[in-house]
């Protein structure tokens, strides 16, 4: 065998040779370089997210130690306080005994370790903070516990569910109406929403006329003021705002008798109207009514007269009786006759009939 030959079959024997590209297209290269970028950011991505899990760790490691630091602390404070106070207690029970006085005993007070009572729901401090912050008030106070802070959220709390007291001449938790809105009904409705509405219109229109009576008061001249007859008329308006005092509460809880309520409905509706003298007759039959009133000698003699009887068959009829046997019935329809008698000066009729001698 030749050499020619011999190289010939070595050189098909042996595995082929891959020779690399000696030129690259400069897409391939962009290619490259945008896939050797996005290897390099998920690597940093992978280290900035293990140094975060570690530093996180650290910083739960040290609030734990500090939580364990505090209350370790709350704990010696407490209990040195305790132990402060009981030797304190101690001594002052020796003293005591030694001039013969009794012994005090230890009551509890307000701190941590007082438990709660009976129906009083704890919160977690954290969430109680959050709810005295959102109420705009501090959320911890010196020296202050989470018994007392606890406390201190729920007085808040039922001051501003309390309700709100009108600025009228009689404050009033009733929601009073504007004027336009004052004009009552004829009748007393049968729905509980249209006689909760019935209570403050009534409410609404005394009051108006109790400010405009205070207002006219204040107007007049010093003089005027100081004279008897202004002090009389200013001792008027007091009064006349005391009788009516019980009329509000009992609007408020609504606990007025239906025959008072239509009685003083009437009223209102010949007021609001300017039938003053038809209002004052309303008022006459509510205060007087038809029953048989004592005038004059009753027994005369052994023999019971004849009319005697109708008195007391009045008083077991309650639609005949008079309604002026209740004090405090009476002063609040004095009350009412009184503004009766400002409203006619106040708002006067344009029938001058209807105004009242």
């Amino acid at each position: 065998m030749d050499f020619a030959s011999l190289m010939k079959s070595q050189m098909s024997a042996a595995p082929p040779r891959d020779i690399g590209k000696k030129y690259l297209k400069r897409s391939e290269v962009e290619a490259q370089r945008q896939a050797d970028y996005v290897r390099e950011q998920e690597e940093l991505e992978r280290a900035r997210i293990e140094r975060l899990g570690k530093k996180r760790k650290r910083d739960e490691d040290e609030a734990e130690r500090n939580a364990a630091r505090e209350a370790k602390k709350k704990r010696l404070a407490e209990e040195s306080r305790k132990r402060a106070e009981e030797e304190a207690h101690a001594e002052e029970n020796v003293r005591r005994k030694r001039i013969g006085l009794p012994e005090l005993e230890l009551k509890p007070d307000d701190r941590e370790g007082t438990p709660l009572k009976e129906g009083e729901e704890d919160i977690t401090d954290d969430e109680l903070r959050l709810k005295l912050r959102k109420l705009e008030e501090p959320r911890v106070v010196f020296g202050e516990m989470h018994v007392q802070r606890l406390r201190r959220y729920r007085k808040l709390i039922a001051k501003a569910l309390a309700p709100t007291m009108s600025k009228g001449p009689i404050p009033t938790t009733l929601q009073l109406v504007e004027e336009k809105d004052m004009k009552v009904p004829e009748t007393v409705p049968s729905d509980t929403e249209a006689r909760l509405l019935l209570h403050r219109q009534i409410a609404s229109y005394f009051d108006m006329v109790l400010s405009e009576w205070q207002i006219a008061l204040a107007r007049r001249d010093q003089a005027v003021k100081e004279s008897f007859t202004g002090k009389q008329a200013h001792n008027s308006f007091l009064q006349a705002r005391d009788n009516l005092t019980p009329l509000f509460r009992k609007l408020e809880s609504g606990t007025i008798a239906p025959v008072i309520l239509a009685a003083v409905l009437e009223i209102v509706n010949l007021m609001q109207f300017k039938r003053y003298v038809h209002a004052n007759d309303a008022y006459l039959r509510l205060s007087i009514g038809k029953a048989a009133w004592p005038i004059g000698v009753t027994m005369v003699g052994i023999h019971e007269r004849s009319a005697r009887e109708r008195l007391h068959e009045s008083e077991k009829d309650g639609d005949k009786a008079h309604i002026l046997t209740d004090e405090s019935t009476r002063k609040m329809l004095q009350g009412i006759k009184r503004c009766l008698s400002f409203a006619q000066v106040r708002w006067p009729p344009e029938d001058l009939g209807q105004l009242m001698g």
